[in-house]
């Protein structure tokens, strides 16, 4: 049950709870059906500033080399130079450049995200789920959100042909967010 802590009192620091919080994606395969999968290992940082939400600020940064698919023969061509080339950029990282509230629970975050050495601005919009005191007495917020990018304007552009035509991979790729993030008090 998450309560109804006025947004003014959420002002603090935050940090990423990896063991509940998501980062996932969705990319079309074959053009017939859609891959899932997620980071496994993700740190972050943020500062939420409940009465000018403008000045609140997130840094994320994912481990290549955690990519899971639930296939590791996929996982490990996902890792390869032709995908995310994780031996040679081993961090993806996105940091704010901005935050604009559009409602009452709705959040327009703005940034850089950085994937395989190419930094590209990118807006996610999150919806704020709420908050709720764990039972060990932390502070935590939810965020859900999603964002679609192409895979090729971070220079991912392998792909194989398909016989009765179309390419193997899409190109648009949908990245997820489901964010629990803990209060440093």
């Amino acid at each position: 049950m998450t309560t109804t802590t006025p947004l003014s009192d959420l002002t603090g620091d935050y940090v990423l709870d990896p063991a509940h919080t998501r980062i996932g994606f969705v990319a079309r395969h074959a053009m017939v059906t859609k891959v899932r999968g997620a980071f496994t290992t993700i740190e972050g940082t943020a500062h939420l500033d409940g009465t000018d939400p403008s000045r609140s600020t997130a840094q994320v940064s994912i481990t290549s080399e955690s990519i899971d698919t639930g296939n590791e023969q996929r996982d490990g061509h996902l890792r390869t130079n032709d995908f995310l080339d994780a031996p040679n950029h081993p961090k993806i990282t996105f940091a704010s450049t901005g935050v604009e509230q559009l409602s009452s629970t709705e959040y327009r975050v703005s940034g850089d995200l950085t994937i395989k050495g190419t930094a590209r601005p990118i807006t996610i919009d999150f919806e704020y789920t709420g908050n709720a005191r764990d039972p060990y007495g932390n502070l935590r917020v939810g965020l859900e959100g999603s964002v679609t990018i192409s895979r090729k304007d971070y220079g991912i552009t392998w792909n194989a042909a398909l016989e009765g035509g179309g390419v193997l991979v899409g190109d648009k790729v949908v990245l997820e967010f489901d964010i629990s993030a803990i209060k440093q008090e």
